[in-house]
């Protein structure tokens, strides 16, 4: 999918964030009659110690609320990493959400984070997206 789309689609449908900035490549999942009913933007991952240039990160997922759209999305987008050479494929989690789609699309936890603060730092001030003082899950692609 395009970039365009990808995120109109995010910030129309995701309720609690707006989509990322740039992306390495998305994935959508569609009908037979070709409406659109979730996509997924993979990029760089946000914490440069995993940005290996082996290693991609699911930015964010979105759905119109269609079963197992989010669980083709996540499979799809590791397929697509390993067709372009990447060897690992992470996501993040919010505290309060269970992961089941991950579960079944065959990705594993690998960390449980502890909130923190937000990006805003006294030499590089940041607006907050809504996500600080969240504890997260981080998951990995099987």
């Amino acid at each position: 999918m395009r970039f365009r789309d990808a995120a109109a689609f995010v910030a129309m449908w995701h309720r609690h964030h707006r989509p990322p900035q740039g992306m390495v490549f998305a994935v959508g999942v569609a009908d037979d009659d070709g409406v659109l009913h979730g996509v997924a933007m993979v990029g760089r991952p946000v914490a440069r110690m995993y940005d290996n240039g082996q290693t991609l990160e699911v930015n964010r997922t979105c759905t119109d609320g269609s079963p197992n759209a989010n669980s083709m999305l996540y499979g799809a987008a590791w397929r697509a990493a390993k067709a372009l050479g990447y060897t690992r494929l992470i996501t993040y989690t919010q505290g309060g959400e269970t992961g089941a789609s991950l579960r079944a699309a065959g990705w594993q936890i690998v960390a449980h984070r502890p909130p923190h603060s937000g990006w805003d730092r006294p030499n590089r001030p940041r607006d907050d997206k809504g996500a600080e003082q969240m504890p997260r899950t981080l998951w990995e692609a099987a």
